[in-house]
């Protein structure tokens, strides 16, 4: 099994603005649920710290392999998502692991 962890930080210069920009993310990736071959769990996660240092949103995620996990990243719908959150999002970070 191949673990998939993504963290953002997402923009907004107001509460109200980071909280749609995480509700985009969060109803982006909920619109694939079901649709990737091979990918076995997936879950957002909003920090709820509000420690400056922390990210707004992590994207926990397990697929079956590492090929299943190499085809998500050119699966036409992770790519749909991509491009819907191009503006939102001001650092990413990620973590793969193999258990």
């Amino acid at each position: 099994m191949i673990h998939h962890i993504v963290m953002w930080s997402l923009k907004g210069s107001t509460e109200s603005e980071k909280a749609l920009n995480i509700a985009k993310l969060r109803d982006a990736f909920d619109s694939i649920r079901g649709k990737i071959p091979g990918m076995t769990h997936m879950q957002i996660g909003v920090d709820s710290s509000r420690v400056e240092y922390a990210c707004d949103v992590v994207l926990v995620s397990a697929f079956e392999s590492q090929k299943a996990l190499d085809a998500y990243a050119l699966h036409p719908e992770h790519l749909r998502v991509k491009d819907e959150l191009a503006g939102v999002r001001v650092a990413r970070h990620q973590v793969d692991f193999s258990s």
